[in-house]
């Protein structure tokens, strides 16, 4: 399979070069530049279109994509005031801006967009499934490295110039878990728990490739990242989200209702069991690292009030760069992403991202029901609202970009209803 446009170049040859980019320090300022790159590119689509351009090649942004855009315009806004509202002046606006949400929020919105060029899914399934690959033949050397006791610490990148922090620190593939004592791969993602959701979402995508050997090592690869990580949330997700996928595009069909009838009525009947079951289960995942959980339930405690009490409308504008002892001074904000915006952005951050969500959500899953696309975004969705409760996700954008495009992809999905007879049926056409 080869690329056959520039845009699909572009996509190809940065999948398939994400270690190398990785490794030099670059992930963090080249997966937005892409962003604006291929946002030219439909922009300038769209103004070549004329009358005479055939329906199915026209750029025409459907509900969703502006839906998200408002949104995350909306997301800028309440940066700027919570800057105005605690005297921050314009040259930290203008930080916060380029560093900030045009490398994060931003994306959330913009990569949709790229759907909108020639670009084929089945492309971005063989890239991903080559990148899963090579991820599962580094992770034994990063387990090597760690037995060898090389420093997992390269650099950090100097193009940290540009502002991101920690992004820019590239790692010999892993890190040591000083309290759980394991060895826990990053491979290219900036900390663990955040290659565990990439993993999972990766997962989803390279189950669509066609080719069976791709695909399988593909799966492979992308669960061995998830595992490796040794992110709790990422084990958790990688049986559990294809479970719910499965459930949530089957429930309509009549075996499933009857089915589900008589597993309601056997949950009734072992219903204290079930309950002291998953009781144990959420103190061993707790336990499991009960020092980062403790710090994560401060920080959240920490965040809220402060919310509360300060910014309730607009928010901070910016993380409090280092928190008290008791949360072994992380940032305060940080570590997850509904406490996080409420804290950064108000209740106008939050129903900015909680809208877009829920409304793709519902979107999703109703297209799910017919398209493959979709149910991928669908599956893409709740591992992302999975991890909202322990990441910053809109931070990570960089790294799941390719997601956002195929969700651009379902986004173009039409649902139509139309019969050759007198009953009608339902469809999903497509506009590529």
């Amino acid at each position: 399979m080869k690329p056959e446009n520039l845009p699909e170049k572009l996509v190809w040859y940065y999948i398939l070069g994400t270690y190398i980019i990785y490794f030099i320090g670059a992930q963090y300022v080249l997966a937005p530049l892409l962003s604006y790159v291929l946002l030219f590119y439909v922009l300038k689509k769209w103004w070549n279109q004329t009358e005479e351009t055939p329906l199915e090649e026209r750029v025409r942004f459907t509900p969703s994509n502006w839906l998200w855009i408002v949104a995350m315009f909306i997301m800028h806004i309440a940066l700027i005031m919570g800057h105005i509202e605690f005297g921050m002046g314009l040259p930290q606006i203008i930080r916060s801006t380029v560093n900030g949400w045009l490398r994060s929020w931003a994306l959330l919105a913009l990569f949709p967009l790229a759907a909108h060029l020639d670009i084929r899914p089945k492309l971005i399934y063989r890239a991903i499934a080559i990148l899963c690959i090579q991820s599962l033949i580094l992770i034994p050397f990063g387990y090597l490295f760690s037995m060898a006791g090389l420093p997992s610490k390269l650099y950090t990148s100097p193009l940290q110039a540009f502002g991101g922090g920690s992004l820019y620190n590239v790692n010999l593939l892993y890190q040591y878990d000083s309290e759980g004592g394991q060895t826990r791969m990053f491979l290219f993602a900036p900390w663990a728990p955040a290659l565990g959701m990439i993993g999972n979402m990766y997962f989803a995508i390279v189950q669509q490739e066609q080719d069976k050997k791709w695909r399988w090592w593909g799966m492979v690869g992308a669960a061995a990242m998830a595992v490796s990580s040794v992110s709790r949330l990422g084990i958790i997700a990688l049986p559990l989200v294809p479970v719910a996928v499965w459930g949530l595009t089957h429930f309509l069909r009549p075996w499933v209702i009857f089915t589900s009838g008589f597993a309601s009525l056997g949950l009734g009947l072992f219903a204290p069991a079930l309950i002291e079951f998953l009781s144990a289960v959420k103190n061993r995942f707790t336990q499991a690292r009960a020092s980062s959980s403790h710090v994560r339930d401060q920080l959240q405690e920490i965040a809220l009030y402060r919310w509360k009490m300060d910014a309730p409308i607009w928010g901070h504008g910016i993380l409090q760069p280092k928190g008290p002892k008791v949360v072994e001074y992380m940032p305060v904000g940080s570590h997850h992403t509904w406490v996080g915006v409420l804290f950064l952005h108000g209740l106008v951050g939050f129903f900015a991202i909680a809208i877009p969500m829920i409304w793709t959500f519902i979107e999703m899953l109703i297209k799910a029901q017919h398209s493959q696309i979709a149910k991928v975004s669908l599956q893409f969705l709740i591992v992302l609202f999975l991890f909202t409760f322990a990441e910053n996700v809109q931070g990570l954008a960089y790294l799941y970009w390719p997601c956002l495009i195929l969700m651009g992809m379902a986004f173009k999905e039409q649902l139509i209803v139309w019969s050759d007879t007198d009953e009608k049926e339902t469809y999903l056409i497509s506009d590529f």
